[in-house]
């Protein structure tokens, strides 16, 4: 008997396992994405509805190919629910020529339903402007966060194959009455990535409701975009307001730091309500960045009503409160730094309890990586009144400098005052010193120490020379062309406003600059200059004084205007993409001036320089006849990132008239410029694709993409929980063991029900726990194919059960039944890989079960 059931098991062997498929198993993609790269994807086939495969077919428009890449999982050849997809339209100029206006315009198929825009994910190539809808027609320059459903970028003068940058020259800045904010200080220059240049200013000594805050445009000579100017500055960040809302007070002689790390961003002093600190303006954005406060504006028997500075040493911003005290801002971290406010360096002034919003008399230099700081405590408002001083604070250790432990006098009596500290240098450009001119009854009298705080001659600046009553405010250091110059600001007495400059480099006033030039050319002179701002790509200085007049300045002559003109651009091949793939081919070709007829210029004062990003010169190239510049000598690989300048002296303005723009544009040849945006796909289960096409028009007329189709593969929060439980019956009549029959039923018949020779009578059960419904549900039995014909196929809805009966004609042994589902949950892609649930068994015992061991049954 023992022989016979092992021949029958040699003829029936057990059925196998089943292998489980993985839920995850990869599919056909419409799109058909190939991984070029780590997380670089390209579509083979890209075109709406079909399955993958192939050629790529011609996109639909001759302009616009789109492309797309999971972001989630890099490489991955699907998505599922809740992945970030980055979409690419690369755009080809090169049909159109140029220049001519391009706008791109990418809807979000199915936005906040399919997908959602990931805010900040909007990139779009140098010299385009990018811009966000969430109606679909009318759009905004600023993020509208997920709520976008439209994005586009628009370029006014798209050239050539679209991989350059262009900047327009500056035209000579006129005299003008603009809109200074009223009493405005020293200008604040913004140069825009379109080349523009923004001259902003903030009404000094006022607050905290009043309008504080005016751009002007000095490219085209009128007020900037955003307006109307002035406007508020707050402590809150966000856009800039409008009206009398504002709720900062601005102080006597503000100096200015630019963030540099946020391009645009610039610190300024401020008092707000109860303290004193820094003010943060971002001038891209036309917004406020926030206050941060340094000290509390309160305090007895010396209170903070004030401060003079910010300076800008090491990473951190630094001032001095009307006490004397040292604050201190970490710029990265936008905190306040540890320790602060430091100890005393100057006597205080202005500081009377209760006296919020009085002016700091005196004012900041930076020499040597220490700070110095002038004070004037003048009586009716000084707790100590007397001569004005000078004090050193050195961040290194947090104190008072060695040699000054005590201020140092700076001035003849109580009855000077002072509103600047300028630093000292020698003929090298080293610094030497600190200095301060004072006004005093007579002309200014000026005071100097050296670093270490011994004594030191005053320099012959020749503001000593000036007439009584001549204020002095601080200086813009130039240093230009191996001269090292500081132009000073000064009024007051029957000086209208003028400029007096010295030369570091020669210890004398400057050579062709007068004494005191004047600017008879502006306002009839009276300009009542308060400071200056450099402009290295144009070689001009920008003045402004308590007159409201923006005006420019040759720094050779003093004459007005400044008959110079040149552009700075900046070309980072790497800035076009945006796709995250590597290789994108770029090879710098050369630099084209047009609208400049160069007979308009003087070749000896004319300059061409290629620099990195840290100003080390690359090339000094010719400038050609016909306007160009090659840069095909220059590696792109070597050099990532390259600035191109162009420096002219005008002898005439002409090209500039009726509003017209003459440019520097940079090229460089490479693969055609990208515009990318991301989205998140929903994590609603009955999403099973996502798509996008980009439309445009340029020259060429409408553009309209290929589509891509990205098939939605449900991910574990949408796949269904599927089970089998695979049961026999125990009853004694056929009855009990049919469809809906009581059975029983059981795991294992019970030994010799079924008699040596029998009919043995199975249910499965399949069984859908959710969340989602079942597809394309097949029973596996290999060992009963009657039960796998009896199931057929069926969807099986979630949260529902079916059962399978059928039965099978036994041999004289025992038989281990074991069956299993395959399903494919609802929303899957075309294509997807069936998942195979875990096996389930059931025994059908003989007679002669009791004599196999155990593990037979």
């Amino acid at each position: 008997m023992l022989r016979l059931l092992r021949s029958l098991s040699a003829h029936h062997p057990p059925a196998p396992r089943p292998r489980r498929f993985a839920a995850r198993a990869g599919v056909a993609i419409s799109a058909a994405l190939l991984a070029t790269a780590a997380g670089s994807l390209t579509p083979a086939t890209a075109h709406g509805g079909g399955g993958g495969g192939g050629t790529p077919p011609p996109p639909s428009g001759d302009g616009l190919q789109k492309t797309v890449q999971n972001v989630t999982t890099p490489g991955a050849s699907l998505a599922q629910h809740s992945d970030t997809l980055n979409w690419t339209v690369s755009y080809d100029t090169s049909a159109t020529g140029g220049p001519a206006p391009a706008t791109i315009t990418d809807p979000i198929s199915s936005a906040g339903a399919g997908q959602t825009y990931v805010p900040g994910s909007l990139h779009v190539p140098p010299g385009w402007t990018p811009g966000w809808s969430t109606d679909g027609s009318t759009f905004s320059g600023t993020d509208q966060g997920a709520a976008t459903t439209v994005v586009r970028a628009v370029n006014d003068s798209a050239v050539g194959s679209g991989t350059n940058v262009s900047g327009d020259l500056l035209p000579p800045v006129q005299a003008a009455t603009r809109s200074t904010g009223g009493d405005g200080f020293t200008p604040i220059l913004y140069r825009a990535a379109s080349g523009d240049v923004e001259a902003w200013n903030i009404y000094h000594h006022s607050g905290p409701a009043a309008r504080l805050v005016v751009c002007n445009d000095l490219s085209s000579g009128q007020p900037c975009p955003g307006g109307p100017w002035p406007r508020p500055l707050n402590t809150a960040p966000g856009a800039l307001g409008s009206g009398d809302t504002g709720n900062v007070y601005t102080t006597l002689t503000p100096q200015y730091v630019m963030d540099p790390g946020r391009p645009g961003v610039v610190y300024y002093p401020a008092v707000a309500a109860g303290s004193v600190g820094a003010g943060c303006l971002d001038m891209g954005a036309r917004a406020n960045c926030g206050f941060f406060p340094l000290a509390s504006a309160t305090g007895s028997p010396s209170s903070a009503n004030g401060l003079a500075g910010l300076v800008a040493q090491g990473g951190r911003l630094y001032g001095v409160a009307s006490t004397g005290q040292v604050l201190c801002l970490d710029i990265a971290a936008q905190s306040p730094c540890a320790g602060q406010p430091f100890a005393a360096i100057v006597p205080p002034n202005h500081d009377l309890p209760g006296n919020t919003y009085a002016l700091y008399q005196g004012s900041l230099t930076l020499a040597d990586g220490r700070i110095y700081a002038s004070s004037a405590p003048m009586a009716g408002g000084s707790t100590a009144p007397g001569r004005p001083a000078l004090g050193c604070f050195d961040p290194a250790t947090g104190a008072v400098c060695a040699g000054w432990d005590t201020p140092h006098p700076a001035g003849p009596d109580a009855n000077a005052y002072t509103y600047n500290a300028f630093t000292a240098y020698d003929t090298a450009g080293h610094p030497t010193g600190v200095c301060t001119a004072d006004t005093t009854g007579g002309s200014p009298s000026t005071s100097c120490y050296a670093l270490d705080g011994g004594p030191l001659a005053a320099p012959a600046t020749g503001l000593d020379a000036l007439p009584a009553g001549t204020l002095v405010f601080n200086p813009e250091v130039v240093n230009a062309g191996g001269d090292n110059r500081s132009y000073f600001a000064v009024w007051g007495g029957p000086l209208p406003g003028n400029t007096v400059c010295y030369s570091w480099t020669h210890a004398q006033p400057c050579a062709g600059f007068p004494a005191a030039a004047g600017h008879p050319a502006v306002n009839s002179g009276v300009t009542r200059d308060y400071g200056y701002s450099y402009d290295a790509t144009t070689r001009c200085l920008i003045g402004l004084g308590d007159a409201g007049i923006l005006f420019s300045m040759d720094p050779a002559t003093g004459g007005s205007p400044c008959l110079h003109t040149g552009a700075s651009v900046t070309l980072k091949p790497a800035d076009f993409y945006c796709d995250g793939g590597t290789g994108h081919t770029a090879a710098y070709t050369e630099a084209r001036l047009t609208g400049l007829d160069l007979a308009h210029t003087d070749p000896a004062a004319t300059t061409v320089a290629v620099t990195d990003p840290d100003g080390t010169v690359i090339a000094t190239p010719a400038l050609s006849p016909s306007g160009t510049v090659d840069l095909s000598g220059i590696s792109a690989a070597e050099h990532p990132s390259i600035t191109v300048t162009v420096q002219f002296s005008l002898t005439d303005t002409s090209d500039f008239d009726g509003g017209a723009h003459p440019a520097l544009t940079a090229y460089f040849q490479g693969d055609d410029p990208q515009i990318c945006l991301r989205t998140t796909v929903t994590s609603d289960c009955a999403t099973s694709q996502v798509a996008d096409t980009a439309t445009g028009t340029d020259a060429s007329g409408a553009l309209t993409s290929n589509t891509v189709t990205v098939p939605v593969q449900p991910g574990s929060a949408c796949q269904p929980h599927v089970t089998v439980n695979k049961e026999i019956c125990a009853g004694t009549t056929w009855h009990a063991c049919g469809p809906g029959g009581a059975g029983p039923w059981v795991k294992s018949s019970p030994v010799g029900l079924l008699q040596l020779l029998g009919t043995a009578y199975w249910r499965i059960t399949v069984t859908n726990a959710g969340p989602v419904d079942a597809t394309g549900v097949t029973v596996n039995d290999p060992a009963t194919p009657s039960c796998s014909s009896a199931a057929g196929t069926f969807t099986l809805a979630s949260g529902s059960s079916r059962q399978v009966y059928c039965d099978s004609f036994l041999l004289a042994l025992p038989m281990k039944n074991t069956a299993t589902a395959s399903f494919t949950p609802a929303n899957s892609p075309h294509g997807t890989h069936p998942t195979t649930t875990d096996p389930s068994s059931a025994v059908a015992c003989s007679l002669l079960c009791i004599l196999l061991p155990a593990e037979h049954h």
